[in-house]
């Protein structure tokens, strides 16, 4: 099986289906919590839309949830060009509160960001079908249902993205 890595998902990520189009063999171990952090959709993606980031704010009582995943290191180069590593988003090595004590975990933070931007409506119920999926907390849910989100002027990729939606 090789050497496994734990990443934690925040975004897009957490919907299992979406993260193993591009980790094959990303398994979720578990939900967790990154303190002095809140969620935002900020980070600058190639689209022109907004995707989540997980931006420092030192308030112990800030709270980005999120997913954790082992997956294969061999595959881990995948989804670094997927998350534009070093292109948008930086690697950080962070601590994950879990229910288990805590974890350390690979996660990708935003470099490239821009408060005016929004998700597209797919990137945004990728999002929130994740939080589903792993049963994040209903409160932190409804935070994420809220956020504002435009359509997908490109149609080909709306299309593309909600076939992975339905089919997971």
């Amino acid at each position: 099986m090789g050497a496994r890595i734990c990443t934690f998902a925040y975004g897009s990520n957490m919907l299992t289906a979406r993260l193993r189009e591009r980790v094959p063999s990303a398994v979720a171990i578990g939900t967790g919590r990154l303190l002095g952090h809140v969620l935002k959709w900020h980070k600058r993606s190639r689209d022109g839309s907004g995707k989540c980031d997980a931006e420092a704010t030192g308030r112990i009582e800030d709270v980005v949830w999120g997913v954790l995943f082992e997956l294969n290191a061999a595959e881990k180069p995948a989804l670094d060009r997927a998350e534009g590593l070093n292109n948008g988003y930086v690697e950080r090595q962070v601590d994950i509160i879990t229910d288990r004590g805590t974890v350390s975990a690979v996660a990708y933070i935003a470099t490239a960001t821009d408060p005016s931007l929004h998700p597209y409506h797919w990137y945004k119920a990728f999002v929130v079908a994740g939080a589903r999926e792993h049963g994040l907390p209903q409160e932190y849910l409804q935070s994420l249902e809220s956020a504002p989100s435009i359509p997908d002027p490109d149609s080909a990729r709306a299309a593309q993205n909600e076939r992975l939606l339905t089919a997971s």
